[in-house]
């Protein structure tokens, strides 16, 4: 941290599509919070030139992430000073296990002031490129080896439900042939027994 003093330290709370905003001024005061505006270059100008209406330098602060370096460098484009902190090494308290935007950025301000955050190197857009491409061929590299390579672990073929004996239905319409009794088919039928009637019993043939 520089011995320079800014006149208010922001933390920025960066996601895709918002960032979450809060201030601290030199001194010990609080942080205020100051809301969520989008993450776009116009949003973020406009808060630039609403919390330094005088032109006096600001410095900003927030979490590496997915969203790259985009955004300190859009800051310090405008004059005034950014830093990019270590995620893992950000100061938190016990009662801090509740992570929202606004309690993210409020801390980062107030981290900010204190000198107490760890910053990261921001690399230049040619090795930002590069990073990106690389990461992007070893992900695609992990999806080619996982096609090759099927999983050996198959889960076990499903057995078929084998159900107990049922009972005989020996109700007045098994005879009939209602549910009880099954029809009876061509593959039933034995050499030398012969098809009965209903309530018939048939023998050998030659004996009808």
């Amino acid at each position: 941290m520089s011995d320079f003093e800014y006149s208010a330290y922001v933390g920025l709370d960066v996601h895709k599509d918002s960032i979450a905003v809060a201030i601290a001024r030199p001194g010990r005061t609080g942080p205020e919070w100051q809301g969520t505006i989008p993450n776009h270059r116009s949003a973020l100008r406009h808060l630039i030139r609403r919390l330094s209406p005088d032109g006096l330098v600001l410095s900003f602060c927030y979490e590496a992430g997915p969203c790259g370096y985009g955004i300190t460098r859009e800051i310090t484009e405008t004059g005034h000073h950014c830093v990019v902190v270590a995620p893992g090494l950000a100061p938190r308290g016990a009662t801090d296990r509740i992570k929202t935007d606004r309690r993210d950025a409020t801390m980062l301000a107030r981290e900010h002031r204190s000198g107490s955050l760890t910053p990261v190197r921001v690399p230049d857009p040619e090795q930002e490129a590069m990073r990106d491409l690389t990461r992007a061929r070893e992900d695609m590299k992990a999806l080619q080896t996982k096609a090759r390579h099927p999983p050996r672990c198959l889960p076990p073929p499903a057995r078929p439900h084998l159900s107990g004996p049922q009972p005989l239905d020996t109700g007045p319409h098994a005879l009939a042939g209602g549910p009880g009794l099954r029809q009876s088919g061509p593959a039933d039928r034995l050499p030398g027994i012969c098809r009965c009637r209903p309530g018939l019993v048939s023998g050998p043939r030659g004996y009808d």
